[in-house]
Order: C-alpha cells, then structure tokens, then sequence
C-alpha cells in the first residue's frame, strides 16, 4: 500500500519531473520541477482553485513516482519524452502525426542528387524545408532536375561510371549522363550550384538564361526546344511568384498563436524561411480545459519543437510564456546555435501573430461546423437506430454477411462499426469449414459461433485488468448485431447467442424487392424507418460495407483458385514459373498451344519443364 505521508516526506529538493499513476498503474500526469519536494506536495494540499480538471486527476492517484535530474533542462528534456512516450491523459497534448518533406542535396557525393526526404539527418548533404506540400516539393525536385539535367539514379559514382548503359532521361535529354563520363566532375558541379542558388531564392539568373535560350532558339527556328524552355521558364516563374516576402532581413522564423475553445485549441504556425513565408499549418491542442492561453502555447512548443528537426532562429509569440529562458536554452542546444523566444507587442511582427491568431480562430470554428455535420452522420445516426429500437445505448455495431456462388468457396465476413463509423482494423474474414453447399443459414451459423466462441476464450485468457486494453477485436462484444437480412438470419443469430449464454440485440437489415434497405426487422417485428433520415444512411452505409467485404474476399479467393486449377496442377511449375509463364505468354489459352521450343524461350523454364508442360496439356485433351 502505497504510503502519501511518508512519500511526500522523503521529496528532495531537487529538479526532475514526477509521474502521477492510478490505481491500474496508468499514467496519469506526467510533470517538471525545479523543486520536487515544492511542486508534487502542491497536488496534495486542500483546494486552492486549480480547477475541476486537476482536482478529479487528483483523486485518481494511487501513487507518484519521481526522476531527479542534473538541472532543470535535463528535466525539461525529460518531461518531453515521457509525455509523447505514455500521452497522459491529464496532459495538454499536441495532436499532430505529420512528418514534413525536405529538399535533400547530396552535396557529399562526387555527383550530387536532389532528393525528396522525411527527414533531416546530421549527414554531409544539405537540406532545405520544412515545407508543408508534399506535392510541391516533387514538383520543385522534378523542375530541377530539368532545368540543370542532374542525375536520379542510385548509381556509385564514379565507380559505376561507363559499367551500364545510360537511362532513358538521357535519351529524352533530361540528364548529362555522368555515368558515362560524358561530363565531368566539375562542369556537373556546377549545374547543381546553380540548382542550390535556385533552393537559396536566387530566380533571376536562371529566369534571364532561361529567357535567352527561347530566344536563341526561336531565331533559329528550332521552335520545338524554344517552346521546352517557354514551359520551363513559366514553371520557374510560377514557382518564384508563390514566394511571398514576409521579412526583408531574410531569416528562418516561426510565427505562432492560438485560438481556444471549452474543449481544444487550435495552434497556427507560419513557417518562414529565408524571410520567405513558404507556408503555414494548424494543430490541434486537447486536454486544454484546466490550462490558460500562455500555458497552452508552452506546452505547444515544447512538444512540437522536441520532435521536429528543424528549428527556426527566432520564435514570435502570441503570449509570454512562464519558462521562456528555459525554452530559449534547449533550443539553443539543439539547433546549435542562438535561439530566440519572442513576444512582439506592435509594428509588423505583431500583425504577423494577430494575423496568425485570426488563423486559427477560423480553423476551429470551420471545424466546429465540419465536427457538428460529422456528427450527425455518425453518433447522431446512432442514436436514432437506438431510439428505434428502444436501446439506451449504442457505440459498437457488427454487421456480418455470406457470399458465395452456387456453395462455391463459401465465406463470411464480420465489419465492426464504432460511434457510426467504420473501424476497419476489427474487421474479420471467414471462410467456411462445415457447409459445403449454398447453404447461407448453415454458413452464418458457423461464422457466429467461430466469432463469439472465439472471444470468448481470449476474454478468459487475459486477466480482468488488461481486458479493457486488449486490441483483439474478437474480446470486445458489440452492443448491437445486424444481420443482412430478415427473420431467418436473426433467428440464426439469435440460437447461437442463445447457446453460448450471451446477451447482445439483434436486428435484421430488410431489403425491398429492388434490393434496397426499407427497415429493421426487431423482435419479431418489422420497423419501418424514414428513409431521408441520418440512421437510415448509416444502416444502409453499414450493409453496403459487410456486402462488400465479403464479396472482395470471395472474388480473391475465386481468382485465386481458377488459377492454381490450371497451372499448379503441372508437376515443377510453382509460383514463380506460373508468373513467369503469364507474363511472356498473357492467357493461358496461348500456353496451351505453345510448342516446346517457344515454352523453353522463357528464361525460368528450362527444357525438361517445357517438355513437361506441353506433354501436361496434350493429355487433358486427350481425355474423354
């Protein structure tokens, strides 16, 4: 039993970052400290108007533990990695899965490339970015390598020079072919300097060169390679136009400010680089109720700026924030260089944020409208198929169907619906072991006692407290299933529950002649349902989804077979020969009437497999 009095006693004085767990040993908070001793023993002391939040995580611990650091960046550092590590659920959380793409130049290599990356990486090439399109970052790489006919092999240069022939951009003039020694080293360096003077915001030069050659060539009447560089010279000018100057001193800066809500706040960031505003993205912020507007922002840059490996030379700031020299000191460390933290008060920086912080205001509330719609096609939907059939509640649905032709490879499948949407990570594939015919009462028997019997023993396999964490979506019943179809579906379904002791509704997707979805069909009764209504689009959307599943694993395990019928039946052509054989020959019908010779011209199959191959079809039309 963990023992309050006597562990807040034994709390140094120290800096470090402390854990608050529950009673499931769930991470709960996760926290930094100049003073631990100080900072943890607040938690515990009667209420000084921390707010609701707070006061519930409080009484959920069931124990706290702490890490002592060196000092209070260390801690900083700490906190940061524990948190994006566990997501506390007390924790202002940044919600953010982006990855942003770079411009990578291999300035390493004898004959540098330009790359598309994800990452930034401490190697000898250069990187330009963070950008927010990927889409244009391809398009500038693909423009480079066009205008300055640069490599995009994986060749070893010079080591592979002159060892294969040249690619086609070679052929279609797209490349100086230094695999082939047909330039140098130097004369090739100097197409990619002029391409790092293009990534560095330098256009005229190559907008003026561009502009001269179309002339030259025009004159000369080769209009053909004037209008290729017309195109090029549009391309680099639209690329140079999208450029908007947001700084004359040309610097790297970051531009941030927030807009919040009762439950979430939206951060707005403007990405400039080289005093260029190169773009701008917004995230989202939860867990924001019991944090004020300054706090929120801290906890944004910390958790934003420990993951991304690109940090500007100067933040600006919507607030001040509490730990600012401490923030301005981490970064510093990580960049490697001087760092700022600032909050602009008037002039043109001010407007920058204001103009940042309107931003993010509109995110939420086009959000908010978004979110609302959404819901009313999801929980909203919900909701009104529980108040048809008299259900209190309802989150997870599971809908299951048969599909076969004439009893032919029979299968099933299981689509799991949760809050009106579907969660295709639970879905589940049958195929049918027991029926043999088109027997679809008797298939849907053995899908739902396979899929219940199945849950089951993996709920008696995991201890209680684990149970609400498993990820099987066979340990998780749902609160209502449904059957495509009527009476004789639900009954089956209703006989098998009723076997395996479970308690769970189930209803019947009822389909009219015109096989469309007209009700549900609930204890014995038809219900009619408004067919403009949300819950009618979602039950429709849910059959729609089982049908499908089924029938796409039924059509692959159909092709699958009509396959292997014919080639695999032939002793030593395996999966590898079958391909081979498709690929020269593309029908089976063409296999069939080739002779021996044309069989053996396939680089797979050698003369003794041909023989066998052709004898093998010339028996089956021999046979009666």
């Amino acid at each position: 039993m963990f023992n309050f009095e006597e562990e807040l006693k034994k709390l140094p004085r120290e800096p470090g970052v402390y854990i608050m767990r529950d009673d499931k040993n769930v991470i709960l908070y996760v926290g930094k400290a100049v003073n631990l001793h100080n900072r943890v023993r607040s938690y515990f002391r009667e209420n000084i108007g921390r707010g609701p939040m707070i006061d519930k995580m409080v009484s959920l611990i069931a124990r706290f533990e702490y890490i002592v650091t060196d000092s209070e960046l260390e801690a900083l550092v700490l906190e940061n990695n524990l948190i994006k590590e566990n997501s506390p659920k007390y924790n202002t959380l940044l919600k953010d899965d982006k990855t942003y793409p770079y411009i990578k130049v291999t300035v390493g290599e004898e004959y540098p490339r330009i790359l598309f990356s994800r990452t930034m990486k401490k190697d000898k090439s250069k990187y330009f970015g963070p950008y927010t399109s990927a889409a244009a970052v391809k398009d500038t790489i693909e423009l480079l390598n066009k205008l300055y006919m640069l490599r995009t092999c994986n060749r070893v240069l010079p080591r592979d020079i002159g060892t294969e022939r040249p690619c086609l951009n070679y052929h279609i003039k797209q490349c100086l072919a230094p695999c082939q020694g047909y330039i140098n080293r130097e004369q090739y360096r100097e197409q990619v300097a002029q391409a790092l003077e293009f990534l560095n915001g330098n256009y005229n030069r190559i907008l003026s060169d561009l502009e001269n050659k179309m002339k030259t060539a025009a004159e000369a009447l080769d209009f053909e390679t004037a209008a290729g560089y017309r195109d090029l010279y549009q391309s680099v000018k639209q690329v140079s136009q999208k450029q908007k100057i947001t700084d004359s001193a040309g610097e790297d800066k970051d531009i941030i400010a927030l807009y919040q809500d009762e439950r979430e706040a939206v951060v707005q960031v403007f990405f400039v680089r080289d005093g260029k505003m190169i773009g701008r993205e917004h995230y989202y912020m939860t867990n924001v109720s019991s944090d004020s507007k300054p706090g929120i922002l801290e906890n944004f840059v910390k958790q934003f700026y420990a993951g991304t490996p690109f940090i500007p030379r100067e933040l600006m700031l919507q607030y001040e924030i509490e730990d600012q020299a401490l923030i301005e000191k981490w970064l510093t460390g990580r960049k490697g260089s001087k760092v700022h933290v600032r909050v602009p008060k008037i002039g043109s920086k001010e407007k920058l944020v204001e103009l940042a912080a309107q931003n993010a205001k509109h995110v939420l509330e086009q959000d908010r409208e978004r979110l609302k719609r959404e819901e009313g096609r999801t929980i909203g939907a919900v909701r009104e198929i529980a108040a048809l059939l008299g259900l209190e509640h309802i989150e997870r649905m599971e809908a299951f169907d048969i599909s076969n032709i004439n009893g032919f490879e029979n299968v099933g499948s299981m689509v799991v619906f949760e809050k009106g949407k579907p969660k295709p990570s639970d879905y589940r594939k049958f195929r049918i072991k027991t029926v043999s015919g088109p027997d679809d009462y008797a298939c849907m028997r053995e899908v739902l006692t396979r899929r219940f019997v199945h849950g089951m023993e993996e709920s008696r396999q995991l201890e209680e407290k684990e149970l609400d964490q498993a990820f099987g979506s066979f340990t998780r019943f749902p609160d209502l299933l449904m059957m495509d179809g009527g009476r004789g579906q639900v009954n089956i379904a209703l006989s098998v529950l009723a076997e395996l002791k479970i308690s769970i509704p189930v209803c019947g997707m009822v389909k009219d002649d015109n096989h469309r979805t007209r009700g549900l069909y609930f204890n014995n009764v038809e219900l009619p349902i408004d067919i403009h209504s949300e819950g009618f689009k979602l039950i429709t959307r849910v059959q729609d989804e089982a049908h499908r599943f089924a029938i796409e694993y039924h059509r692959s395990l159909r092709s699958k077979s009509q396959v292997k019928s014919v080639l695999d039946e032939i002793p030593g052509v395996g999966p590898a020969r079958r391909k081979a054989l498709m690929r020269h020959f593309k029908s089976i019908e063409e296999i069939k009437a080739a002779s021996v010779e044309q069989l053996a011209e396939v680089p797979e199959i050698n003369r003794r497999a041909a023989e066998d191959i052709f004898n093998f079809f010339r028996k089956k039309t021999q046979q009666p």
